[in-house]
């Protein structure tokens, strides 16, 4: 059974209403454009200096992890190459250079982060396929799974998937759920810490992963698994491997 949001206090739903995750991220998109803002690329991350008003919006949109520093107008921020990426090729807000300060195109980063994060294309879109669906997506490395997503900050709720990114028809990259013991111990650890498990399959669609011009022809398929409880009627409509409406 597919478990309803968790909220994390009396008013916390009240408050996620009156400030739709979607106008965060605009309101974030716009400040960026306006600053002109570059983050450095640096190994498997991005670093990016924020002024107060952009590490506010990039805190209630939970976008990379701010760094302790002694500067008390600016906050620096570091962010993962999924997050990076999305925030410069779908949002447009944020340029990348290297350390001659040098902008990066989008094929080069893109070349960039499929050398330095296996099975990089995957991973992105199925990162990019729950962002554009307003859900706040962070690492989930701490369950055993590639990301959380929470319907809302995580501050006001917690998060409701444990999120799996598997490649459709390509079985190197499908290590993990192949024997039934995978889904034991995988379903298990999700349902004791309250999560459901949620699957991305992406198909590229015939497609290669040489540009991320191609990107839009991937299709992700959405699939949780829930453990079967005896105390459950056996008729019950609401399945094991149902399609979630996540949207």
């Amino acid at each position: 059974m597919l478990m309803g949001p968790r909220w994390k206090g009396k008013e916390s739903e009240a408050k996620a209403l009156a400030r739709p995750m979607s106008n965060i991220i605009s309101r974030l998109q716009s400040s960026l454009l306006q600053s002109d803002c570059r983050g450095l690329l640096s190994g498997c991350s991005v670093l990016l200096e924020a002024e107060t008003e952009q590490a506010e919006l990039l805190n209630h949109a939970c976008f990379g992890r701010p760094i302790i520093t002694t500067e008390k107008t600016k906050q620096w921020f570091q962010f993962g190459l999924e997050e990076a990426f999305y925030l410069s090729y779908y949002l447009k807000c944020l340029k990348i250079v290297d350390e001659k300060h040098v902008s990066k195109t989008d094929e080069e980063l893109w070349n960039y982060m499929k050398v330095n994060v296996e099975n990089f294309p995957e991973i992105y879109k199925a990162y990019s396929h729950l962002r554009r669906k307003n859900w706040i997506v962070r690492s989930g490395s701490q369950y055993g799974v590639d990301f959380v997503a929470y319907r809302h900050h995580p501050v006001l709720v917690h998060s409701d998937y444990a999120v799996l990114v598997l490649s459709e028809g390509n079985q190197d990259s499908n290590g993990r759920l192949r024997v039934w013991s995978d889904f034991h111990c995988t379903i298990r650890l999700c349902g004791s810490v309250a999560k459901t498990l949620l699957v991305l399959y992406v198909n590229k669609s015939g497609h290669s992963d040489a540009s991320p011009m191609f990107l839009e022809t991937y299709r992700v398929v959405e699939q949780t698994i829930t453990r079967w409880s005896p105390e459950r009627c056996r008729e019950d409509q609401k399945l094991v491997g149902t399609v979630p409406n996540i949207s």
